[in-house]
């Protein structure tokens, strides 16, 4: 089989709640999401997404996704997109860094895959554990009464995971948390994600005043070694995110105890290939995980699934379902949230189909 075509697609992706905040002050309005149509001489084509999180999360953003696919896209006609560890060093010789532009490329070969393989992508990422997985909900940052009246929102919704943004001021990131573990029930999670926005004085401040709470510390500080230093101070479970974008994060954190759990983006590693290589290597290190990407629509939720669903659920920590946030659906066939939970399809491939009547005519195609 050899990739004959791509075409991207871009669309917006409005939120229920109109906005979305995290630390510092950042906020995102509408997503930016990039859809991938790869085509084969078979008559598969297979679909991919890639939505940062605005230019000011990490080191990606909307418009150099659909430069850097063009750019690296002419280089992949006559390639095998079922190889994908041979398609991805193709990918990697013909444009050095920018993983988040490999990604969706990457997942719609994924896609591919799976249907001239009759199987859902799960089972070809190792097979399914369970019957679905278990979800957290992010807490856009308000002030604290609001965020633990939405904490009690989602927990009416099924939710038993909470990723509360905090990383601002640090007294008022202390109430935050304070309001909404008093919300808590026996069984829930909560993870106060700072998102890299605390210096360490902070970040140590705001881990003493909430020692006695029942709460995950994730990322706090912009640096390896400043959360390192954080986790050395404190006896609260550690999450690292933004830093965890590498084997070798994963190997440097796991040597110095960094952390008990990881976030796992598929776009911050390159796509599922390399995400699933993490994946893998955290099981054999004994770390737990949250499966997920930046943000993204129906086709990235339905990727994530697959991963998760696959993931051995000992380690998997949680997943998200980030098409339960936006407005617009884009594709038919993804997974939607049940009491706060989702499955993957079992269809062949993703098991998702593209709406092209939202997403319009391409807007690259080569």
């Amino acid at each position: 089989m050899k990739i004959t075509g791509l075409k991207l697609y871009q669309v917006d992706l409005p939120l229920h709640e109109g906005n979305y905040s995290w630390s510092e002050g950042k906020s995102v309005d509408v997503f930016d999401s990039t859809v991938v149509q790869v085509d084969t001489d078979a008559g598969i084509s297979g679909f991919g997404e890639v939505c940062p999180l605005g230019p000011v999360y990490l080191p990606a953003y909307a418009l150099g996704a659909r430069t850097g696919i063009q750019t690296l896209a002419p280089s992949l006609i006559g390639a095998d997109p079922t190889q994908l560890t041979a398609l991805n060093r193709l990918m990697d010789y013909t444009m050095k860094g920018h993983p988040y532009v490999k990604s969706a490329i990457d997942m719609a070969c994924w896609d591919i895959l799976g249907k001239a393989a009759g199987l859902p992508v799960c089972t070809l990422l190792g097979g399914r554990y369970g019957d679905d997985v278990t979800l957290y909900r992010a807490i856009s940052q308000r002030p604290a009464a609001e965020m633990a009246d939405n904490v009690q929102s989602y927990r009416d919704q099924g939710y038993r995971r909470f990723q509360l943004k905090v990383g601002g001021d640090a007294n008022e990131d202390i109430a935050r948390i304070h309001a909404v573990a008093e919300r808590l029930q026996p069984g829930d999670k909560l993870v106060a994600d700072a998102n890299t926005g605390w210096l360490m004085h902070e970040a140590m401040r705001v881990a003493d005043a909430v020692r006695d709470v029942d709460v995950y510390i994730e990322q706090p500080c912009a640096s390896y070694e400043q959360c390192l230093s954080i986790r050395r101070h404190t006896n609260l479970p550690f999450v690292l995110d933004e830093v965890i974008d590498s084997i070798d994060a994963i190997l440097k954190g796991a040597a110095d105890q960094a952390m008990d759990v990881v976030n796992i983006k598929i776009s911050k590693f390159g796509g599922l290939t390399k995400a699933r290589q993490a994946r893998d290597l955290c099981v054999e290190l004994g770390i737990a995980m949250t499966i997920e990407d930046s943000w993204g629509g129906d086709i990235i939720t339905a990727a994530i699934a697959h991963l998760a669903h696959s993931t051995p659920t000992d380690f998997l920590f949680t997943s998200t379902d980030f098409n339960s946030y936006v407005t617009q659906s884009i594709a038919d066939g993804a997974p939607q949230r049940i009491d706060g939970r989702m499955a993957a399809s079992t269809q062949p491939g993703l098991g998702i189909t593209p709406k092209f009547d939202v997403l319009g005519a391409p807007i690259w195609q080569c």
